[in-house]
């Protein structure tokens, strides 16, 4: 009986280790410039953090341990793996935007604009130290989630792929470099996230929670992959108007 619950403990941090190496397969598709590759891999990392979390509860498997490594895979899958999407969609800005420029001056340029989308690696790494010492961020979150961060971020080959009106609009360093700078504000920002950690099934205790899912379906079947801003909002919206932090202080 013993080996067996030894057993079930290390299965959160099996799936947690699963989630680090899709992370690091996901730089390899972007570094190859294949971003929709490389965009599905941080999706499906996505659910392996939340599976392992699942599993966590399921079989009573909490510990330190656990939750540093969490917290290091999702540096690399949610932090450096989006980075180097948005490093590859900055390159292809500064081929749009500076083709008038002298080859020379366009080395400086293509090698220092792009870098500028490690921010949100640094940013992501601030956000997740600040979430390990944080006992305010139990049963909702102080700042933008780094998953939900990364998944707007993955969400923009696959759109832009689709359409070339947007591809055409939002490729340009004056929109990618605000963008990212807003992004890397939000992470570290004290604005009250609600969290999807369902304590019970009440519809009274969860109102918010319910709301965002249902919306988020309703976006997902209508707008298919290009729902991804349209729920980041949503989820932002939710949030601000929610406030948990007032929650926390009634119960």
């Amino acid at each position: 009986m013993r080996n067996t619950k030894s057993l079930k403990s290390y299965i959160p941090n099996f799936i947690t280790t699963i989630n680090l190496l899709l992370g690091c397969i996901s730089i390899v598709f972007a570094l190859q410039g294949e971003l929709i590759f490389a965009a599905l891999l941080i999706f499906a990392s996505g659910i392996l953090d939340f599976l392992d979390g699942v599993a966590a509860r399921l079989f009573k498997a909490y510990s330190e341990f656990g939750k540093m490594l969490d917290s290091l895979a999702d540096v690399v899958s949610f932090g450096v793996a989006p980075s180097f999407i948005l490093f590859n969609l900055l390159k292809v800005c500064i081929i749009r935007d500076h083709l008038e420029l002298t080859l020379s001056s366009m080395s400086f340029v293509m090698f220092l604009i792009p870098c500028s989308a490690f921010i949100i690696a640094i940013f992501s790494a601030l956000r997740l130290a600040k979430f390990n010492i944080d006992e305010r961020q139990t049963s909702s979150f102080i700042g933008l989630p780094t998953p939900a961060n990364a998944f707007l971020v993955a969400s923009l080959p696959l759109i832009l792929n689709d359409n070339e009106a947007i591809s055409n609009l939002v490729l340009r360093t004056y929109v990618l470099i605000p963008f990212i700078i807003i992004l890397s504000f939000l992470l570290i920002s004290e604005i009250p996230m609600i969290s999807l950690k369902f304590k019970n099934l009440s519809f009274r205790d969860n109102k918010s929670r319910f709301i965002l899912l249902a919306g988020s379906a309703l976006l997902l079947v209508f707008l298919k992959i290009s729902a991804t801003p349209f729920i980041f909002v949503l989820y932002l919206s939710i949030s601000l108007l929610d406030n948990p932090q007032k929650q926390a202080e009634h119960h």
